[in-house]
């Protein structure tokens, strides 16, 4: 009967565009990243190492990144900026699809923000440090100061002050254009911190935490204003729209809470996600929709005042080709292991990895127009049953060391032994 009245609803309201459920499908892997560019074009981050711009809800992808991107910020003047695994930020024209790399983190780029002017972009990076990149070009600066990974930055009115998150619990503030002085520590959560918004005129600061904490802080004194903390737990996505004073919470278990701060109380709280978390989130410009990304490769966007009248996104999906229990244990491995970077179809494939079609005797790093890590690109490997059943008993990061898969094993032989029969039949 929801569903229904959800679909009735949709029908009576077709001619506003914006009050319809939004699905933008295109990406090879899930959704980590969401903003909103001037004339409500939808930027989105993937693990499939590109970066979707989406207008009328066609697709035209920015391929540079190395490896997933998690990051995405509007520039302004047409351009926009990412931020990824590979600890690279890119620098896109939006229109054109030309970009500049900017390079010198040592670990994964989390986060990023643009100074009021548009004239710099900060970035939080795994290495425990942010990046100050100047937008026209020039010599980057690096902050450290935390003791962990910096997970998220925000810039204060004016620009002259920064905010960061990092895995080590605290909330810092930056006077970043002094260099001799120090960060100081705002809040100390004592389980990390994953995001921050700031108010308008930094009246305050919200944050989501490992713990499932949601609280809102005094940007001066760390005093709590609200504390939103429910029981779940990650919190991984905030959105904020100034104009109608909302704010968007995304949580490991799929569920997204909003926020009304003009009386801080909750508005809505609603699963979202049939499985898996909500890793990125994005109002509107005129914050009537809210873009939301997670496991799926689909940006999902509902009517803010109708969020409670749709079934969670994806409950007709599944993690699997079909219901684990209806598939051998070979398939069942490769979708558990490889589905979500690999596709089994002949090229070309949006996915992460290579696609694994014919990949019995060929050679290792050799699918044309794949970039490859050199050290896998190098190797004289060739796929066999003995070679794939290596990579999995020892794991990609021992077999091949320095190549960008993720490291996994299967350790059982006889759940290597499936995977290896299920892909001989698979990618023939």
């Amino acid at each position: 009967m929801r569903r229904l009245l959800a679909g009735l609803w949709l029908m009576a309201a077709a001619p506003l565009t914006a009050q319809e459920f939004t699905t933008l499908k295109g990406h090879g892997g899930p959704v980590m990243g969401l903003s909103v560019l001037p004339g409500e074009a939808v930027a989105s981050a993937s693990f499939d190492n590109s970066v979707g711009l989406w207008r009328d809800r066609t697709p035209r992808w920015l391929e540079g990144h190395d490896a997933a991107v998690v990051a995405v910020t509007p520039l302004g003047d047409g351009r926009i900026a990412s931020g990824g695994d590979d600890f690279a930020v890119i620098v896109w024209d939006s229109e054109t699809g030309d970009n500049r790399r900017l390079e010198g983190h040592k670990g994964k780029v989390a986060g990023l923000a643009v100074s009021p002017d548009g004239a710099w972009i900060a970035s939080a990076s795994w290495d425990g440090t942010i990046g100050l990149w100047p937008v026209a070009g020039g010599a980057a600066r690096f902050l450290g100061g935390h003791d962990g990974p910096v997970t998220d930055v925000a810039f204060g009115p004016g620009g002259a002050r920064l905010y960061s998150t990092s895995a080590d619990g605290t909330l810092r503030a930056w006077d970043w254009q002094d260099a001799d002085a120090p960060p100081r520590v705002l809040h100390d959560q004592g389980f990390g911190i994953n995001k921050l918004v700031l108010g308008p005129q930094a009246a305050w600061i919200a944050y989501g935490a490992v713990d499932g904490a949601t609280r809102v802080i005094a940007p001066e004194t760390g005093r709590e204003i609200a504390d939103f903390t429910l029981d779940r737990r990650p919190v991984l996505a905030l959105a904020h729209h100034p104009g109608t004073g909302q704010i968007a919470a995304g949580d490991g278990q799929g569920y997204i809470m909003v926020i009304d701060t003009r009386d801080w109380a909750i508005t809505r709280d609603f699963k979202a996600m049939a499985r898996g978390p909500v890793w990125a989130l994005a109002f509107s410009s005129d914050g009537r929709t809210l873009y939301a990304g997670g496991l799926s490769e689909v940006v999902y966007g509902w009517p803010v005042t109708m969020l409670d009248a749709f079934d969670p996104a994806g409950e007709t999906e599944h993690s699997f080709l079909r219901p684990p229990d209806e598939m051998e244990n070979g398939e069942r491995q490769f979708m558990r292991k490889c589905s979500i970077c690999h596709a089994l179809t002949p090229p070309p494939s949006r996915k992460a990895g290579p696609t694994l079609h014919g990949v019995f005797g060929r050679q290792a790093g050799s699918v044309p127009g794949y970039p490859y890590s050199p050290n896998l690109a190098d190797s004289d490997i060739v796929w066999t049953d003995e070679t794939i059943d290596a990579l999995f008993d020892l794991g990609p990061d021992h077999y091949i060391p320095g190549s960008k898969m993720p490291m996994q094993r299967i350790t059982a032989p006889q759940d290597r032994e499936d995977l290896v029969a299920y892909l001989r039949r698979a990618t023939e």
